[in-house]
């Protein structure tokens, strides 16, 4: 197998251990919920990313990032799953940044899903701006434990 093909692989596998359903608890959301919220996003990539999402991303993620209808936990007919909304309801919080952008550079691990390689079709500062907007669907109880998991996974 090539080196490609198995960090694929790999990368699929650290994705689906984290798409399992997993709903917030009230325990895990109440530290913080009383602080304001500093996302640190800027409104112009937001915008921007809002507009690359609209055009790419929206007819399989849904509007708002709210997912096609239907169960995306579940494989379809032909043993693919389907695309995840991207809003807080799934499972894109679960990932670092790192994670998403590598996602939408290289699309669906082989045999997971249909999303394609945007490598090439998006400038990277496109895929930056996308996740961006992502970040910005989230509420605020998910988007800080989010923040507490891409501080951990920054750390060396």
């Amino acid at each position: 197998m090539k080196p490609s093909n198995l960090i694929a692989v790999a990368f699929a596998g650290l994705v689906l251990a984290g798409c399992g359903d997993r709903s917030v608890s009230s325990a895990e959301t109440s530290q913080a919920d009383g602080a304001p919220l500093d996302r640190q996003l800027d409104p112009a990539q937001v915008a921007r990313g809002k507009a690359v999402y609209v055009a790419h991303c929206m007819e399989c993620h849904g509007a708002d990032g709210k997912g096609p209808p239907g169960d995306w936990r579940f494989r379809d007919a032909e043993g693919y799953f389907p695309p995840p909304p991207l809003d807080d309801s799934a499972h894109a919080w679960h990932h670092p940044t790192a994670v998403l952008l590598a996602t939408i550079r290289d699309g669906s691990a082989p045999g997971q899903g249909r999303m394609p390689a945007w490598k090439g079709k998006l400038s990277e500062r496109e895929m930056q701006d996308v996740v961006a907007y992502i970040k910005s669907l989230w509420s605020d109880p998910v988007y800080r434990l989010w923040q507490k998991m891409e501080r951990q996974s920054l750390e060396p």
